[in-house]
């Protein structure tokens, strides 16, 4: 069974950094295409980035584009989002998410496993 642990969130200012990971055990991470989710409250869960088995193709919510940059690295089993610049309407649950598909993970990506996320709190 696939296990997705996020960490690296919470209590930051407006306009500060954070850096979430994500690591993958019980598979080999490059099996999967992987991505980050988010949801505030009383919001839908929304897609924010995702990244091919490799990491040649890259994807992003136009919310964060030129903000949040996704990246892996395979060999330590790990998924990461750094976020900069960010402001209070980032405030959210985030949650690593993985699909054994060939493309890249996006917002309609029938998603084969989730983590159980983790808190991301931005301040005005």
């Amino acid at each position: 069974q696939v296990q997705l642990v996020e960490s690296g969130g919470g209590l930051v200012q407006t306009g500060g950094s954070l850096r979430l990971s994500c690591a993958v055990s019980g598979r080999s991470a490059s099996t999967y295409a992987m991505g980050w989710f988010r949801q505030a409250p009383g919001k839908e869960r929304e897609f924010v980035a995702g990244i091919m088995r490799s990491d040649i193709i890259t994807n992003y919510a136009d919310s964060v584009k030129g903000r949040f940059t996704i990246s892996r690295d395979n060999a330590k089993n790990t998924l990461y989002l750094q976020m900069t610049t960010l402001k209070p309407v980032d405030t959210a649950v985030y949650y690593c998410a993985a699909a054994e598909i060939i493309s890249t993970v996006g917002p309609r990506t029938r998603i084969d496993y989730w983590g159980q996320g983790t808190q991301v709190t931005v301040s005005s």
